[in-house]
């Protein structure tokens, strides 16, 4: 029976892709190295792992939107479910190589865009865990089938540079965020009330709103 080992060597963004897109170039490699792999249908479930690094105060500030406050970070930074993907696999002896693609957005509604987004520099702890099956030869009979133990795993440092120029590459100076349709349709009759030429505008006067009320309340208050 195959003994399946995976590891995880780069990470690269399609180049022209429609959307956004990273490929994991992942080494499977089979022991005992002689017996032949017919075909392997391989499941992966991406994981981030958030608790194995460090991070700096302007990070912080930006994750309490996800975690909460550093001081609750000790019951609150857990492990953050990123996809559920798939890979087909042809046939190989010894150990192949193969690029697992993940799709990503830059929807600020999801959780692992709002991670990403919040993060300056270094790396992004992913763990990748494998189920599937796998289609083998051996000595014993012409073709086998086996299922992929759960327990397979295979961890990576992602640089947050990579999904940084990935994402400015597919939106330059730009970032997305969906609303509901009755949230949206009260901003555009805001917007057309006032005669704003722009969303930007729109938001800017908002804000500038929202600072004049907090400081009168604050000069009332004292």
């Amino acid at each position: 029976m195959p003994e399946l080992q995976f590891q995880i060597e780069d990470a690269e963004a399609i180049p022209h892709s429609v959307a956004p897109l990273l490929a994991l170039r992942l080494r499977i490699t089979n022991l005992p190295a002689s017996e032949p792999i017919h075909t392997l249908t391989l499941k992966c479930q991406v994981q981030i792992e958030p608790a194995k690094r460090r991070y700096l105060p302007p990070e912080q500030e930006k994750l309490a939107d996800l975690f909460g406050e550093p001081s609750r970070w000790s019951r609150t930074v857990k492990p953050l479910h990123w996809m559920n993907t798939s890979v087909a696999v042809s046939g190989f002896t010894g150990s192949t190589l193969v690029d697992l693609e993940l799709p990503c957005t830059f929807d600020f509604n999801v959780a692992s865009t709002k991670y990403f987004h919040a993060l300056d520099a270094g790396d992004i702890p992913l763990c990748v865990m494998f189920s599937g099956t796998v289609f083998y030869q051996s000595q014993e009979a012409p073709l086998q089938v086996a299922q992929i133990p759960w327990d397979r795993e295979a961890y990576f440092k992602l640089p947050v540079s990579v999904w940084k120029e990935m994402m400015e590459a597919h939106f330059p100076n730009s970032a997305w965020l969906s609303l509901r349709r009755d949230a949206f349709e009260q901003l555009y009759d805001y917007k057309v009330r006032n005669g704003l030429p722009t969303w930007e505008q729109v938001i800017a006067r908002l804000i500038a709103t929202e600072k004049l009320i907090s400081e009168t309340s604050e000069g009332v208050s004292a």
